[in-house]
């Protein structure tokens, strides 16, 4: 735990710790735009409207946070080493199965399940990866064998939490910042090594709220993961214990209940959760009807969705050319893909869309 310092002191650390991570995402993400690694195609998804958007913004919010973790003044050698681990590990497992990943499988019961049955999937995968990941940063900050434990949960935990938000635009990014400001208000040390996703992500929300770029699992389990492993940092065992059953019991809840459905069935949450988006998707000509609103059936209920899994969502049909232009082809391709396909977990997948010659697969969740 690092040493005690004066409140404004902290303050003013965690403030220069948020602007740099915020410098360094902005800096990043505009890099990759130039210059895509393998190009456009590999990072284009479709959205939930049929419209083109890029992953990068996953990868930019994970090496703008680890980067200003890594010199986050305030914070002990180990507990930046900590949030670093956490923070990197988590976003190469997640940008693997972002890549690699088919969306045939989701949820700990879909992963399990197949690996059970000998089937190796992307999704098993991250969560060894990302449990590992939990444990090497935990380590890093060191405590007891119990602590240990406890902390290592707490990252891979908060890891695949966040990702379950990742549904609709800027949703992750919002959950992250509340609880950023939560932990932040818990004492120095919490507020210290939060600075860095908090900044991080708020300098890409406009891009995920402009429905331009998303985390996908990349972004959203680094600044999970790093979240958690700021909890570890900053709060006493028993609260530390609280936290992780409260992210197991969401986690276990998740397999049988539509946290969007909910959201939009509770008036407040929906007001939050569309603050800065661009207003519903309308149904077909002459329908008039949003695609999402109060009162909608929830996913998975046996009525289209959304575009269920914005995380997951289909690459996108021709909608990245080599310099990122979208494609009329593409928007073509991609009619239909609000339309939800078979139930998965309880919860409904979009039917895969025509792929994008040389794009990257589905991404597919860890989270169901």
């Amino acid at each position: 735990m690092s040493r005690r310092r004066p409140p404004a002191r902290a303050a003013l650390t965690a403030t220069a710790t948020a602007g740099a991570a915020a410098v360094a995402a902005r800096a990043t993400y505009a890099a990759l735009r130039r210059r895509p690694p393998g190009g456009a195609a590999i990072w284009a998804r479709t959205n939930h409207r049929g419209e083109a958007v890029t992953l990068l913004e996953g990868p930019a919010v994970a090496l703008g946070t680890a980067l200003a973790s890594a010199f986050a003044a305030g914070l002990s050698p180990r507990e930046r080493a900590a949030l670093v681990a956490a923070g990197a590990g988590a976003a190469a497992f997640g940008g693997y199965d972002d890549l690699a990943g088919s969306g045939d499988r989701r949820g700990f019961r879909g992963h399990l399940g197949a690996l059970a049955r000998g089937e190796v999937t992307t999704g098993a995968v991250k969560i060894g990866g990302i449990g590992a990941a939990g444990v090497v940063a935990a380590a890093l900050a060191g405590g007891s064998p119990a602590d240990v434990v406890i902390n290592a949960g707490l990252t891979a935990g908060g890891a695949n939490l966040l990702n379950l938000f990742d549904l609709r635009p800027g949703r992750a990014i919002k959950v992250a910042l509340a609880g950023a400001a939560l932990l932040a208000g818990t004492g120095p040390a919490a507020a210290g090594a939060v600075a860095a996703p908090a900044g991080a992500a708020l300098a890409l929300l406009p891009e995920d709220l402009g429905e331009r770029a998303m985390l996908g699992d990349a972004g959203a389990n680094a600044l999970g993961a790093v979240l958690g492993a700021a909890a570890a940092a900053g709060l006493s065992r028993p609260v530390r214990l609280a936290v992780l059953t409260g992210i197991m019991g969401l986690t276990a809840a998740s397999e049988v209940i539509s946290f969007t459905a909910v959201i939009q069935r509770t008036p407040a949450l929906r007001w939050l959760d569309m603050l800065g988006r661009r207003p519903p998707a309308v149904g077909p000509a002459g329908a008039g009807q949003p695609t999402e609103g109060a009162g909608q059936p929830a996913e998975g209920a046996g009525q289209p969705a959304e575009g269920a899994a914005r995380a997951q969502a289909t690459p996108a049909a021709g909608a990245a050319t080599a310099d990122g232009a979208a494609t009329a082809d593409g928007a073509a391709a991609a009619e239909g893909a609000a339309a939800a396909g078979p139930a998965v977990n309880g919860r409904r997948r979009t039917p895969a869309t025509r792929r994008v010659q040389g794009a990257g697969p589905t991404p597919g969740a860890v989270s169901p």
